[in-house]
């Protein structure tokens, strides 16, 4: 299955290819629409209740919305800064590395956690109803260290994108927007591949964290790297679908099963 989703995604990627160089204009827009879907579905996961459209009106007009928290309106506000930061650092060739990591949590939390915002945490960490059990605190530099120097060489393809995803959820190192700051660092090594940036929705919340989970424990990294896989298949799907829309005069968008 994994085999035959890379091959898809292989084939979408080819298509966005020759779809290149964008309208600066129309792919302002359209990454502007996807910016917002990514911060919505990156915090709902974690439990902030801005739905899509008040998490747009936040951002793009200020506006506060009744009967939600200070800190849900802070969190649409700081992740969507954080992901504009993110952009701009994949437009670049400066490393990512550990101290990329931090500055991307930092900026993550900024306004709703900025006690903790870029520093490790010196406490134990756990995940309520989960069993797994994350690394000593005492381990947590050294680690993210050596997790930094794999970064510096990690090829940007998505296999290693999802792969630094896990590999900092299995570190853990902050008290809190773990989860945010993985996906933040899984869309930049995207972006820099060439791929959209993938978001991982509130109704695949169960899906993501049980695979998630699973890897953690030793199990099995595969169903993790296959529900990964599924995301950004769907998405270059829907990325596509989005610029024939905009671009009507380009390839038609072939089948997945079709040969470039």
């Amino acid at each position: 299955m994994l085999d035959a989703l890379i091959d898809s995604i292989e084939q979408k990627k080819a298509h966005l290819d020759r779809l290149r160089p964008l309208s600066a204009a129309a792919l302002a827009q359209l990454q502007k629409h996807y910016d917002v879907e990514l911060t919505y579905s990156s915090n709902a996961i974690e439990g902030n209740t801005l739905t899509l459209r008040e998490t747009a009106e936040v951002i793009e007009h200020g506006v506060t919305v009744g009967g939600k928290s200070l800190r849900d309106h802070l969190e649409a506000v700081d992740h969507y800064d954080a992901l504009l930061w993110m952009r701009e650092l994949a437009a670049t060739t400066t490393p990512v590395d550990d101290n990329v990591v931090c500055e991307l949590h930092r900026r993550i939390v900024a306004r709703s956690q900025p006690e903790i915002a870029g520093i490790y945490s010196r406490n134990p960490r756990r995940i309520a109803g989960s069993p797994v059990v994350f690394p000593n605190p005492a381990k947590i530099p050294q680690l993210m260290e050596d997790f930094g120097a794999w970064l510096k060489t990690a090829p940007t393809t998505p296999a290693s994108a999802f792969e630094a995803h896990f590999r900092l959820t299995a570190i853990h190192p902050f008290g809190d927007g773990n989860g945010r700051t993985a996906r933040l660092l899984m869309n930049l090594l995207l972006i820099r591949g060439g791929y959209p940036p993938v978001a991982v929705r509130p109704e695949d919340r169960k899906a993501y964290l049980d695979s998630l989970e699973r890897a953690s424990l030793g199990e099995d990294v595969a169903p993790y790297q296959t529900f990964m896989h599924q995301r950004l298949d769907a998405t270059l799907t829907d990325y596509l679908s989005a610029l024939q829309e905009a671009f009507p005069q380009s390839d038609p968008i072939r089948p997945p099963h079709a040969r470039t």
